[in-house]
This record gives C-alpha cells, sequence and structure tokens, in this order.
C-alpha cells in the first residue's frame, strides 16, 4: 500500500458549500472508501462544533465516525506526524474546515507537502454576513484542489450563501461570527435572496 501511494503526489483539498449540503456525509464516505481498503486515516472535526457527542462526526444520513478536535492552540502538523510515525496514515480528514486558523492551513500543507498524505477538508466558504471564514479564506488561496458542494436555495437556484435567522423569524444582519449550536437557525440561500433576505 504504501508503494502505490509513493507514486502520486499527494494534494490539499478544500470542499467548501453552503449550509445542509451534505460536506459530512461527503467526508464519512470517502473515510469509508479508505478504509474499505485497508487504509489508515485520522479524522479531525472543531472543537466549535458541539451539534453531536465530542470526538464525533455525524451526518444527517445517520453516518458517524470517531474523529479528533482540533481548537486555535492544536498543532495539526505535529499531530498528524507523530500519529504517522506509529503507523502509517494515508489520508487527513477534516470536518468544518471553516474554523482552521490561517497556521493550521500552513500546517496541513507541510503534511501534504514533506509526508506525501492528502488531506480532504469541508467546510462553508462564507458566514451569515457574506464574509469569508478565515479556514476558508486561506484553503481558497492555498488549496491544490477546490470543489463545491451544491445544495439549492427554495427557489431552486444554486445555494451559495447562508442567513442565520434570530428567534424571532427575521434575518439577522449583525453578531458574532461563531455561535455555538443552534444550526437549525442558518437557511441556505442564493445570493439574490441572501441580498434581498427573503428566507422563504
Amino acid at each position: 500500500m504504501n508503494n502505490i501511494k509513493s507514486r502520486f503526489m499527494a494534494k490539499l483539498y478544500f470542499h467548501y458549500s453552503s449550509m445542509n449540503a451534505g460536506k459530512s456525509t461527503a467526508l464519512l464516505q470517502a473515510n469509508h472508501n479508505y478504509i474499505e481498503r485497508g487504509m489508515n486515516t485520522i479524522i479531525f472535526t472543531s472543537i466549535n462544533d458541539q451539534r453531536y457527542k465530542e470526538s464525533e462526526i455525524n451526518s444527517r444520513i445517520g453516518l458517524s465516525a470517531k474523529s479528533n478536535i482540533f481548537s486555535d492552540s492544536v498543532n495539526l502538523r505535529k499531530v498528524i506526524e507523530n500519529s504517522h510515525k506509529k503507523k502509517s496514515i494515508h489520508c487527513i480528514l477534516i470536518d468544518e474546515a471553516q474554523f482552521l486558523t490561517k497556521e493550521h492551513v500552513r500546517e496541513l500543507g507541510l503534511v501534504v507537502d514533506k509526508l506525501n498524505i492528502p488531506v480532504l477538508t469541508y467546510g462553508i466558504r462564507t458566514d451569515f454576513k457574506g464574509e469569508l471564514f478565515e479556514g476558508s479564506k486561506y484553503l481558497l488561496a492555498w488549496s491544490d484542489n477546490i470543489k463545491e458542494i451544491k445544495t439549492v436555495c427554495h427557489c431552486g437556484n444554486k445555494a451559495t450563501m447562508v442567513v442565520r435567522i434570530s428567534d424571532n423569524g427575521s434575518v439577522e444582519s449583525e453578531g458574532e461570527q461563531l455561535e455555538i449550536g443552534g444550526n437549525e437557525r442558518y437557511v441556505p440561500l442564493c445570493r439574490k435572496h441572501f441580498n434581498s433576505k427573503k428566507i422563504n
């Protein structure tokens, strides 16, 4: 297996979308594919994702897998290098990649370039104000391969944005970028309805 991997140059991948497009499902399917072929993976998700059990990724269709947690203080390169010394790692998968820092993305690039391990990241491109998350900004800048996972707005057009809904049902335009939990308060929209703040 190591001989097979060594023939190919690893890449840093960024799979992005709006909310509820199936990013976690795609990650878990990719992880399953590696494991099914006898390969070893490491999954990470953000400490900010508190929707489910700690150290676990779940998809809306019922798939799940154990994961490691990353926070701003975690050196991803060192964690991956230490694991790779114990057993060969064939792929790194990152959920909630929008919460990566600039330094995290740099570390993941070094994992790809120095260890020749592919890194697959999955995240949201923009927040409810239409601004790039830090992790998404640098993944868009530094990834070798960028792919959009598509979902639809209520009008049927492709959803590229997301809005956050207040308790009274209005679209929020101010507030902190990060809100722990409350995923039901986020709605994917096309650019037209994002600008008009029309959610249905």
